[in-house]
This record gives C-alpha cells, structure tokens and sequence, in this order.
C-alpha cells in the first residue's frame, strides 16, 4: 500500500497515542484530589499548566513544520507525552506533579502540527475534510479511551498504574518509524505542497477562526475537567460512573468529528461550523439547568455531538485560510483548539469553589453564543489550485 493511502491511518493511531494523555488527566484528577486533598482550582491548576505550555510552543512547532518537517518529532513528541503523565501517579509533591503534565503538555504540542500537516500533504482536495475527520477521530478516540484506561490502571494498580501511558508511544514510535521511511512516496505531497504555495493567504479570517476556536477550546476543556467532579460532588455518583460517563462523552466526539469531516467535504465546512454550534448551545443550557441525572447525561449526546462536527473543519478551515503555513495554521488549530482551554481552567475551578460546580456550566451556556456568531462571519476560503498527480 503507498504510503498516501495508509499514511492517514497511522496518522490517527498516532492521535490516539497522543489525546489519550490529555483524556486521562481528567479521569486521574479525582484520584489526585483524594490522595493529596486537593481543592477545585489546584485541581485545576494541574490542567492548566498541562496546556499553557502546549498553547504557546504548538504554533512554535508549527512554524518548524513548515520550514523543517521531519516525521520523527511525532514519535519524540508522544515519548515525552506518554512520559510525563506516567510520572503523575508516582510523584507526591505538586511541583513536581506540574513539572510531570507540563513535560507530557510538551509532547503533545510536539505531535500535532507535523501531524496535521502530514494529513493535509497526504490527501488530495475532495477527500481533504474525511481524512482530517479520520485524524481527529484517532484523537477523539483517544480521549475516549484515556479514562477507562486510566482508572482501570490505578484501579488495579493503585496509582503507579499510570506507567502504562508509556506503552502507546513505544508502540507509535515502532509503526511509524517503519512507514515514513517510504521517502519515494512523498512526491504527491510535495507537489501539493508547491500548489498551496502559490495561494493566497487571507489572515483576517485566519483571525476569526481563532476566535471561534478560543470559545469552543474553553467549553471543551471545561466538560473535561469537571464533568467527573460534577457528577461525584453534585449528584453522588461513584468516580468510575463519572469516568465511564466521560468516556461515553468522548466517543460521541469522536464519532461526530469523523461525521463532521465528510460533511465538510460534501457541504463545505463553514455550514458545519454552524450546524455545530446551533446543536451544542441549547444542549448546554439544558444540561446546566437540569437537576435530573438522566435528562442530564442524555444531553451529553447533543453536546458531543455539536463540539466534534466542528473540530475536523474549523482544522482544514486554518489550512485553507493560510495555505503557505499550514503547520503554524495547524499548530495554532490544533494548539489553542485544545490548550488554551486549559489555562481557563483554573478560573472556572475558581468560579466552582466560590459559587458551585453548577455555575461553571451556567458560565459556558453564555459562552457558546459567541462561536456561533462567528461562524457567520467566517468568508468561503479560496479554492485550491488543482493539481495533476501521476500514479
């Protein structure tokens, strides 16, 4: 098989390896809380410097994509990712448990924009939003599947079970290190490549999308962060129903974000921005004002729903805004769309610990307006420039 053909879906393998350390983080929380007596915000503090690391370095990384992509950062990048998150269920002192997120922050940051950039390189313009929807499905999947993998480990580990983070980045490491040797079958990418540089560049729109994807990186880090606390502080429920509930969460992402991709595709990835939100926003005030514990975890569908559909476009949108840069384009996607949430973490635990967990959602249903009225502000990007590929 060529390299273009099975390059999306190592790809996605590696997505998996990377998102499932910052699906876990949330899911090893509570344990973190219980051992060490933690409030809402130091909780969160965790969170925050786990991303404020990534959200800076990630369009850093980006930018060495485009001048100097080489395919063994991903593999560096998932070693420390996997790395550092092992260290969490090992170290008793907070400064050090920050030192262990921030270095795995790293790692992620390290993945994404060679990653994505690989994605866009490897397809051609009418399958561009079904791969991206594959990659992110890889990562969404990796949220899912950072939960149960977390606390089945310190389940039965205690919480030295978090070695096993180490294990998905060695796997990547092996696979990838015997696919992108395949340097011959990179002519179609960079063919492509050479067609994207002669486009134009609209960065204003660029600015837009960064907007919008603020807003969606805030609500989305805020249901990861709180969701296990919320249903274990607020309505009794046990820490593995809170995990298994975000797990759930998560696969409805990533099943959306894989949709959303090929919708994209089909009817252009501003309408799907759009449809998103418009899903999302009236799940979300529902679930913030529901005091039934089924009403509310049915409105979890809805809400996963609405926050994956957007992700594999608004991705592709950045790459089609600024062709010449899509590394720092996917860096900047990739890096506040998931980071910058946590850095905001911190002052929603402050919002909980003062006025209850209930207002923190209370909080994003206000916030949610805001990226559905930027995505009708978003411009049609221009079309690529066709190319013909040989065989």
């Amino acid at each position: 098989m060529k390299l273009q053909k099975k390059a999306p879906y190592i790809l996605a393998f590696g997505h998996l390896c990377s998102d499932i350390n910052q699906g876990s983080l949330a899911a090893i929380l509570p344990f973190l809380v219980a051992a060490h007596n933690y409030n809402y915000t130091t909780a969160a503090t965790l969170v925050m410097v786990s991303n404020i690391v990534g959200s800076i370095i990630q369009p850093v990384f980006g930018c060495i994509a485009d001048k100097h992509g080489r395919p063994y950062y991903m593999t560096i990048g998932l070693l420390l990712a996997g790395g550092g998150m092992s260290l969490t269920g090992l170290i008793d002192n907070f400064y050090g448990l920050c030192a262990a997120v921030m270095v795995s922050g790293v790692g992620v940051a390290m993945f994404h924009p060679q990653a994505a950039q690989l994605v866009n390189k490897n397809a051609d313009a009418k399958s561009k939003g079904a791969k991206m929807g594959l990659f992110s499905f890889g990562g969404n999947l990796g949220f899912t599947v950072g939960p149960i993998l977390a606390s089945a480990s310190i389940a039965t580990f205690g919480l030295k079970g978090t070695l096993v983070f180490l294990l998905p980045p060695l796997l990547f490491g092996l696979v990838s290190s015997l696919t992108f040797r395949e340097t011959d079958a990179n002519k179609a990418a960079d063919r492509r490549q050479i067609a994207a540089n002669e486009q134009p560049e609209n960065w204003p729109a660029f600015a837009k999308l960064s907007i919008f994807l603020v807003c969606r990186s805030i609500m989305y880090n805020g249901i990861n962060t709180f969701l296990v606390l919320y249903l274990v502080e607020i309505f009794g429920q046990s820490k593995t129903l809170g995990s298994t509930c975000l797990s759930l969460y998560y696969a409805v992402t990533a099943i959306s974000a894989l949709l959303g991709g090929q919708l994209a595709d089909k009817f252009g990835h501003r309408k799907i921005l759009r449809l998103s939100f418009a899903i999302y926003l009236p799940a979300i005030c529902l679930f913030a004002l529901s005091h039934n514990l089924l009403f509310l975890l049915l409105m979890l569908l809805p809400m996963g729903v609405g926050i994956g559909l957007c992700y594999s476009p608004m991705v592709l949108l950045g790459q089609l805004y600024i062709p010449r840069h899509t590394g720092f384009a996917s860096g900047v996607t990739l890096g506040l769309g998931v980071s910058i949430g946590g850095i905001v973490s911190p002052l929603l635990g402050k919002i909980g610990d003062t006025y209850g967990l209930n207002a923190i959602f209370c909080l994003l249903c206000g916030l949610a307006f805001v990226p559905l009225l930027t995505s009708l502000c978003l411009p049609e990007p221009e079309p690529e420039t066709p190319i013909t590929l040989e065989d």
